[in-house]
């Protein structure tokens, strides 16, 4: 009942509370998504499904790039819905057409931040993979939670500076 009442009184802190679930929960089927396509591409590097998470089993560049996209898709189609459904209460212009495209090149700049962050960081720097991939992570996921809210979910003010209820 306590928490119940804190999340009431601090709404704000239960969307991204909410916002990190969804992600985690997309990140994890992405991953999975990823490992299938490893899996079905290149069985015999992976005896046992649960192997392709190991990593060491060297998958050829295109079954890591085809496992790249399924499972980013995949992550961005649950990520979507679910913050439509659960994650942030105003709609704004998310539910339609214009605003999953919107959702979709915001998350592909996000992947793009993400890219090349890891290919200054371990590439040109010399940061160890994880480090980078970890600040980077907590960097996208601020940017995502910012653009989604402001650009996406967020209602279009009239004139009066009121929500527009359409």
């Amino acid at each position: 009942m306590m928490i119940k009442q804190f999340f009431i009184q601090h709404p704000r802190l239960a969307e991204i509370i909410r916002f990190l679930i969804i992600g985690g929960g997309a990140t994890l089927l992405d991953m999975l998504a990823m490992g299938v396509v490893l899996y079905a591409w290149q069985p015999a590097l992976y005896p046992y499904f649960y192997q392709v998470f190991y990593g060491g089993g060297a998958p050829c560049t295109a079954a890591t790039v085809v496992g790249t996209g399924v499972g980013f898709t995949t992550g961005l189609i649950f990520n979507y819905v679910f913050s439509i459904l659960f994650v942030f209460h105003e709609a704004g212009r998310s539910r339609s057409v214009k605003g999953f495209l919107l959702f979709a090149v915001l998350s592909l700049i996000g992947l793009g931040i993400h890219l090349l962050g890891m290919y200054l960081g371990y590439n040109c720097l010399h940061i160890n993979e994880w480090l980078v991939k970890i600040v980077l992570t907590i960097v996208v996921l601020v940017y995502n939670y910012v653009t989604r809210k402001v650009l996406v979910f967020n209602s279009p003010k009239t004139k009066e500076g009121v929500a527009d209820e359409k």
